[in-house]
């Protein structure tokens, strides 16, 4: 590249730079979705689990329950939202069908939304539930 203008090979280390970057961040993401389906020492992997509370709990969710759940999930990124509803779901799901309950509750889904939450995002959480005028004060306990 002996005859190449100066702002040429400039643009040329900018989008290298930018290509790596992007490959990996998409890598990581990669790899994080990688380590959910390694199987744990019970011989599940945490995709398993879900899908399993999922299905199991499937004839418990009322219409009320599912809009409440759509409700909750409503401030994730779309491209994300099915992931995390489905994550969501199975934790509500596990706690319904533990608690023997005949239905998925609103008090199931806050509890299972606040658990199925991680630790970093617990105040953008809490500012989304004042916001909705969602009393999650008996649940105090699992937030940090």
């Amino acid at each position: 590249m002996k005859n190449a203008p100066d702002w040429f090979m400039y643009f040329i280390g900018f989008w290298t730079i930018v290509l790596i970057l992007f490959m990996c961040v998409g890598g990581f993401f990669m790899f994080r979705k990688f380590l959910k389906v390694l199987p744990k020492s019970d011989g599940k992997s945490k995709l398993d689990w879900q899908n399993y509370w999922v299905e199991r709990s499937r004839e418990l969710w009322t219409e009320d329950s599912k809009d409440m759940l759509h409700t909750l999930v409503s401030p994730v990124p779309g491209p994300f939202r099915d992931i995390a509803s489905h994550s969501i779901a199975a934790k509500i799901g596990q706690l319904a069908v533990e608690s023997g309950s005949s239905e998925v509750t609103k008090e199931h889904c806050i509890e299972g939304y606040i658990r199925a939450t991680p630790p970093r995002d617990h105040r953008s959480l809490k500012d989304f539930l004042e916001k909705k005028q969602i009393d999650y004060s008996a649940y105090n306990h699992l937030l940090k």
